[in-house]
């Protein structure tokens, strides 16, 4: 099998290029593209022309515009990377009869209530960024193509920048911190997410009766806030003995901190389905935080 993937340096791309090599040979795209193949999600005839080369028999859009503050002031750029990038790759699909796997957000819902989200509940996007992936989400279902349209939330990975980092550091850097306790979800992992779509895509080919197309939420079990999740993250600091300056840490409610776009109080999503579905059982998302965080204080005092 050939996979063509798009979004090479992402966190969850990253972890694909792994947990896909086992199925088949991947093609992976970034912006830059290479050996004439385009993986700039904003060249529409470019894509359509990729997919033309590679002939792939499975196409996974990973790619997205992801800087929730800026898309408020680029939406033609998010919309073309969110929703007019996903359209094109779904009529590719839609025309070879292959399968598209394609990733969605909890920011296409409007963070009301206190319940995990559905995937038959109806999104009220607060933000550019929800409004264009919720266009690419839409896309993808009316092309007709088989796909898999995977919503996730609270993402991290080991690979680059993430929360535990950050808390670390400016645990070690200051005495106070304040961070946000009113918004709540559960931080998953690009490398389950990965493992999953493998798991996902070997079922659909196998059996695409018993395992359908369609739209599935996918995160790690629980809940927790960004407060508790730092809290959890600088106590088992500590108790590995690495020295922290930070005394406090104050929770504070979204509206102290002002930002471009609007966050979703509640990012929970409800994964019934995919336990249904795929008979997967996910893991609660302490398990993946403090596997990474063991990883970062490995190596911190090495």
């Amino acid at each position: 099998m050939k996979i063509l993937l798009f979004g090479r340096t992402g966190q969850v791309s990253w972890e694909l290029l792994r947990s896909l090599a086992p199925l088949g040979e991947v093609v992976a795209l970034d912006r830059g593209g290479r050996d004439g193949l385009v993986g700039n999600m904003a060249d529409e005839a470019g894509l359509r022309a990729t997919v033309a080369a590679v002939s792939p028999d499975l196409i996974v859009n990973a790619a997205a515009y992801t800087d929730f503050d800026r898309a408020e002031s680029e939406p033609d750029i998010a919309y073309l990377v969110n929703a007019t990038a996903p359209r094109v790759l779904a009529e590719e699909a839609a025309a070879r009869g292959i399968w598209l796997v394609h990733y969605s957000t909890d920011y296409v819902f409007d963070g009301s209530g206190n319940r995990p989200w559905r995937e038959d509940d109806r999104p009220v996007p607060l933000s550019v960024y929800g409004k264009t992936k919720l266009a690419g989400d839409e896309a993808v279902m009316a092309s007709g193509c088989r796909h898999l349209i995977l919503r996730i939330s609270w993402v991290y990975s080991a690979r680059g920048d993430n929360f535990v980092r950050t808390m670390l550091q400016l645990a070690v850097e200051r005495e106070r911190l304040t961070v946000v306790s009113d918004q709540i979800g559960a931080p998953t992992g690009a490398d389950l997410i990965a493992d999953v779509t493998a798991h996902l895509v070997r079922s659909v080919m196998a059996d695409p009766v018993a395992h359908p197309a369609g739209l599935y939420h996918l995160a790690a079990a629980g809940e927790t806030n960004w407060h508790a999740y730092a809290s959890l993250i600088i106590n088992k600091a500590r108790s590995r003995g690495v020295v922290l300056k930070v005394k406090e840490i104050v929770p504070i409610r979204s509206v102290d901190w002002p930002s471009a776009a609007v966050r979703p109080l509640n990012s929970r999503l409800d994964t019934t389905r995919l336990h249904t579905v795929f008979g997967l059982r996910l893991p609660y998302w302490q398990f993946g935080v403090t596997r990474l965080l063991e990883q970062i204080l490995d190596s911190v005092l090495s």
